[in-house]
């Protein structure tokens, strides 16, 4: 009996050895791009093409021509752009995809199974299908010029949000019926439902859906690019990317493509840190609930 427990704790600690050893080859994988990238954004180097890995030397000056050099490329500005239009399509997109979310758990209506399948089949095809349709759209409304091209991406990233309702609307499958039930006998209307006792004790699908609607619009490029065209002052952090790799521009661009690209993650890790207190307490709230 204990050569066989001996041979079993032996056979757990190789299974448990090799599954650690393939995790940490995966990570480093995982790693090495976003390492590379960092390391780029500090080379002293100009170019696109180095022989070394490493950097033979290390500068700041990446970092600050994208703010010093706005005559060809104005990052700042496109910054702006950019994290106004996030800000307000992760808004709008929040409150329809919650709002959508809590109706259809909540409330049973005719063509409620029907719109629930029509939208789990239009989720199966790519949002960029329908680009050149969105465009002309915009372009009828007098929306693909001037800053209305910010109104114009913003419809574009909030107005469809609400079909991506499938993870909320699950959460809220757990949340009890009778905690609904109870508060309308006390008089509660369903928006204060929703509004002062569902969300309170959604805080981490609330966090989830801000993360990826906020992400969504930061990150976007063919919208982005579609819709503003040659309006330069109009682009976003994605565009402004994308043309330093372009060939005119890539020998003195190359580095600072690279710290431009750190700087772009930055916000998103303040968002998910500064969230992710409210993500635990949630989860903490549900658990002793």
């Amino acid at each position: 009996m204990a050569n066989q427990f001996q041979s079993a704790k032996k056979k757990r600690m190789i299974n448990n050895t090799v599954v650690h050893i393939i995790l940490a080859i995966l990570a480093v994988i995982w790693l090495f791009p976003i390492f590379w990238v960092i390391l780029t954004s500090f080379r002293a180097e100009k170019g696109s093409y180095v022989s070394t890995f490493l950097p033979k030397a290390f500068t700041l000056d990446n970092y600050a021509k994208l703010f010093s050099d706005t005559t060809i490329l104005n990052f700042p500005q496109m910054f702006m752009n950019t994290l106004f239009i996030a800000v307000c399509s992760c808004i709008l997109s929040a409150f329809y995809v919650l709002a959508v979310s809590y109706c259809l758990s909540r409330i049973k209506f005719k063509l409620r199974k029907p719109y629930m399948n029509m939208a789990m089949v239009l989720g199966l095809f790519p949002g960029f299908m329908s680009m050149i349709a969105v465009y002309f759209i915009l372009k009828a409304m007098g929306l693909t010029e001037g800053n209305l091209i910010k109104l114009a991406l913003i419809l574009c990233y909030s107005g469809g949000a609400g079909l991506g309702f499938q993870i909320a609307k699950g959460f809220f499958d757990t949340i009890p019926a009778a905690i609904d039930e109870a508060a309308l006998l006390d008089g509660c209307t369903r928006w204060q439902i929703f509004y002062k006792i569902t969300l309170p004790l959604s805080k981490p699908i609330i966090v989830y859906t801000v993360l990826t609607s906020f992400m969504g619009p930061w990150l976007d490029f063919i919208f982005a690019r579609v819709i503003c065209r040659a309006n330069s002052d109009q682009y976003t952090i994605a565009i402004g990317l994308w043309k330093m790799l372009e060939k005119e521009y890539i020998d003195s661009w190359y580095t600072s493509f690279a710290a431009g690209a750190v700087l772009i993650s930055i916000p998103i890790a303040l968002l998910f840190l500064f969230m992710q207190k409210y993500y635990v307490d949630g989860l903490s709230g549900a658990v002793k609930g």
